[in-house]
């Protein structure tokens, strides 16, 4: 019998253990790092770049149907389950509004912060159809991103990109007049220094491999603008939640990832203070993590249903 890793949402296509015979097949470099360990279980060690990197590409060619992924080596390198997990909460969320969980392109999503690795527009496309823009401050990421996109045409119609010029403004520049998103997404930087991330790192390290190395491997890469901002996460969605209020009869859901539990009062009380009309915590297990969404509306619910 299949143990299920059951923290996962319910639809995630990554709830049972890996089939490393299947993704092998798929990327066949990979079984160069794939190992039994101690409990008879094939896995590889996720302290290795290049292993994450093999995984996650076999991952999406083979659940999502993504050809030819790649990311430069100094690019954050996601775990695909985690981050599946996000869209599959955002549909939930949709659904609450819809009775049934809306598909196609009449949803438009939009992904602050995408980064070389497109995950997320590639997800929520792949998953229910939707259509995505995925936005950045770094333009290398996004020549990265389209690239992906381009070793993938039928995507093409389907996922926009959008370089951000400011990084002082979240959605401004982004979100034009006559513009409308269904929801938009974020998983913030946040630690508040590169010194900080370094050391989370670390702390990530030791937990993956019980090393007591003092290097950090940096297994999931990431530039500055991925891992790090002043201030931290609550700085970053405390701006992304006032910049929101001037957006607010163009989004209907926004939502962002909050990793620190502690920042959520800080955060709400904000969203009150700008009127928010609806508030939603959604707690989300990311593998050994525990994080949460936080959704907000300025739409009052009666309209809502017109959004679909």
């Amino acid at each position: 019998m299949t143990t299920q890793k059951s923290s996962l949402h319910i639809r995630n296509l990554h709830r049972n253990p890996y089939d490393f015979d299947q993704l092998i097949s798929c990327v066949p470099e990979l079984k160069h790092y794939v190992f039994v360990n101690a409990y008879g279980t094939n896995t590889i060690n996720f302290s290795l770049p290049k292993a994450v990197k093999l995984l996650n590409r076999a991952l999406l060619l083979h659940f999502y149907r993504i050809k030819k992924w790649d990311i430069p080596e100094t690019n954050l390198c996601p775990p695909i389950p985690g981050r599946a997990d996000y869209i599959h909460y955002i549909a939930d969320l949709l659904a609450e509004e819809n009775s049934e969980i809306p598909t196609g392109i009449s949803v438009s999503g939009l992904d602050i912060g995408t980064g070389a690795n497109l995950v997320y527009p590639l997800l929520a496309h792949r998953s229910y159809g939707w259509e995505m823009l995925g936005t950045d401050i770094n333009l290398d990421s996004l020549e990265n991103a389209q690239h992906i996109l381009d070793q993938n045409p039928d995507l093409l119609s389907a996922i926009h990109l959008k370089q951000q010029p400011d990084s002082h403004h979240i959605f401004k520049n982004i979100i034009q007049a006559g513009d409308r998103f269904t929801f938009s997404m974020c998983n913030p930087p946040f630690h508040d220094s590169e010194e900080s991330a370094l050391k989370g790192n670390l702390r990530k390290t030791k937990n993956v491999i019980q090393s007591k190395s003092k290097k950090p491997l940096l297994n999931f890469g990431g530039q500055q603008s991925e891992l790090w901002c002043e201030g931290g996460e609550i700085s970053f969605i405390s701006k992304m939640i006032e910049e929101s209020s001037q957006y607010s009869s163009q989004v209907l859901w926004f939502t962002c990832l909050v990793s620190k539990k502690d920042n959520l009062h800080k955060l709400t009380t904000l969203l009150k203070k700008v009127k928010a009309l609806d508030i939603k915590t959604i707690d989300m297990a990311q593998g050994q993590k525990i994080s949460r969404i936080l959704a907000w509306t300025f739409i009052p619910q009666k309209e809502r249903t017109s959004w679909f």
